[in-house]
């Protein structure tokens, strides 16, 4: 179950901008990004009076609870909906990677964590590869697009980072997450409603199937679905081994983007994505984890097998 688990997040988050990207734009890419929201705020409210978990928010948690919804989930989304409308879904994947390099840069700066200097060589290797993947398109008198996508998508993924270290805070004031999505997907459904209203947009729903099923994806599997899994995850193999899994989304969007016909298969889009799936690892300290989870099982195996020769 575990693997299942795994593999499902997985594949639903590395795939989440290709959906992005068939969903469209036959309405405003904010009435989109409300409906989603605002259905799985929806969802999480009906988990929450199911399960009635520990961990209820005080009211000095709420405003920092807000921040995480409004940077997390509507700020961040919607420019990363840009990003992935005027650039590629593997662009704005390879970028979002970036998050693992600026998360750990927020939490050092609001919550004074230790930042550990594999953050910084992880974050030059990631930088070079989104280099790497927009060479080919400097030359390009139509490229223009593709400029403005990818600094919405560093704008997105500064806006998760900046989310993140409130999530981060709130973990330490042990806000119960559950609590914590439906409080933050409510306040970020609410914004883009506002924005929706003010911009005087008409609320029409498509009923083409592309636009459905992408709503139904995103709603469902990308935010309601992989995020209880994630959580199931982090209580059965620990943070930093489910985090190994941001490490493999460019490589994941790479392929699929090229597999629908958006990317074009290069040279430079392979090892693009390579350098992005390596400086991510780098950053997320694959490897020393895994060395010491290892030297922890062998150090007690050892002293089971002297337990077990005492007896």
């Amino acid at each position: 179950m575990t693997n299942f688990m795994y593999i499902f997040c997985l594949l639903v988050w590395g795939l989440n901008f290709i959906a992005v990207k068939i969903q469209g734009t036959p309405v405003s890419l904010e009435l989109s990004l409300t409906y989603r929201l605002g259905l799985t705020a929806i969802l999480f409210f009906i988990l929450l009076c199911i399960l009635r978990p520990k961990g209820k928010p005080k009211k000095k948690d709420v405003p920092f609870i807000i921040v995480f919804g409004i940077f997390n989930f509507a700020l961040s989304y919607l420019c990363l909906y840009y990003a992935t409308i005027l650039s590629s879904a593997a662009m704005v994947t390879l970028i979002f990677s970036l998050k693992v390099i600026l998360t750990p840069i927020a939490l050092r700066v609001f919550l004074k964590e230790p930042l550990h200097p594999r953050i910084l060589i992880g974050g030059i290797i990631g930088v070079l590869a989104v280099c790497i993947v927009i060479y080919p398109s400097l030359g390009d008198i139509h490229g223009f697009n593709d400029i403005k996508g990818i600094m919405m998508a560093v704008l997105g993924t500064i806006l998760t980072a900046l989310g993140d270290a409130s999530s981060a805070r709130n973990a330490r004031k042990k806000v119960n997450p559950i609590y914590a999505n439906v409080l933050g997907f409510t306040a970020g459904g609410i914004l883009l409603a506002a924005i929706v209203f003010i911009q005087g947009q008409a609320v029409t729903l498509p009923t083409s199937i592309t636009y459905l099923s992408a709503l139904f994806y995103l709603t469902i599997f990308a935010s309601f679905g992989a995020w209880l899994f994630y959580l199931k995850l982090v209580e059965k193999i620990g943070g930093a081994k489910s985090g190994y899994m941001v490490a493999l989304f460019p490589a994941i969007g790479g392929i699929a983007s090229v597999m629908i016909g958006e990317s074009d298969p290069s040279i430079f889009l392979g090892v693009g994505c390579l350098f992005s799936c390596l400086g991510a690892a780098i950053a997320l300290g694959f490897g020393m984890n895994i060395g010491k989870s290892n030297l922890k099982e062998e150090i007690n195996s050892i002293y089971r097998e002297g337990w077990d020769d005492g007896k």
